[in-house]
C-alpha cells in the first residue's frame, strides 16, 4: 500500500473514532436526561440557581429523591452546586445540557399547543439570550 493511502486510510479511522466518541457523549447525555424529573430541575434552574428547598417548592417530589436526581446531575457535570452555611444551592454548570433540554422540551410544549412549529433558529437560543 502507498503512503498516500495509507495515510487517508489512517485519518478516516481517527475521524470514525471521534465521531464515535461524539454519538457516545450524546448518547450518555440523552441517558442522562431521560427522566422527567431532571428536566423539571434543569428548567427551575435555568431560571437562577436554588437550593433544595426551593425546588420543592417548585417540583412535586419528595426530597430523597430530588437529591438523587440532583447528585447524578451534579455527577455528570450538567449542574455546579455551592454551599452557604447549611444550604446547598444548585446552578446549570452545562449551558449544552440546558439548551438541549430548552430545544426539546420548547418544540413539544408548542407542538402539544396547537402544532405551531417553533421556527429552528429560536430552538436553540440560550436563556439568557432570549431575556436580553
Amino acid at each position: 500500500m502507498d503512503t498516500r493511502n495509507r495515510s487517508f486510510m489512517l485519518g478516516t479511522a481517527a475521524a470514525e473514532s471521534a465521531s464515535d466518541a461524539v454519538f457516545a457523549s450524546a448518547a450518555e447525555l440523552f441517558r442522562l436526561l431521560a427522566t422527567p424529573m431532571r428536566l423539571k430541575i434543569i428548567s427551575a434552574l435555568c431560571e437562577g440557581e436554588k437550593n433544595v428547598s426551593q425546588l420543592l417548592a417548585e417540583i412535586d417530589t419528595t426530597q430523597p429523591n430530588m437529591s438523587q436526581h440532583l447528585s447524578a446531575l451534579y455527577r455528570a457535570g450538567v449542574l455546579a452546586k455551592r454551599r452557604d452555611a447549611t444550604q446547598i444551592y444548585y446552578r446549570i454548570a452545562s449551558e449544552r445540557a440546558a439548551t438541549l433540554c430548552r430545544a426539546v422540551c420548547l418544540q413539544i410544549a408548542a407542538e402539544l399547543d396547537g402544532g405551531r412549529e417553533i421556527p429552528a433558529a429560536d430552538r436553540l437560543v440560550p436563556l439568557a439570550a432570549a431575556k436580553g
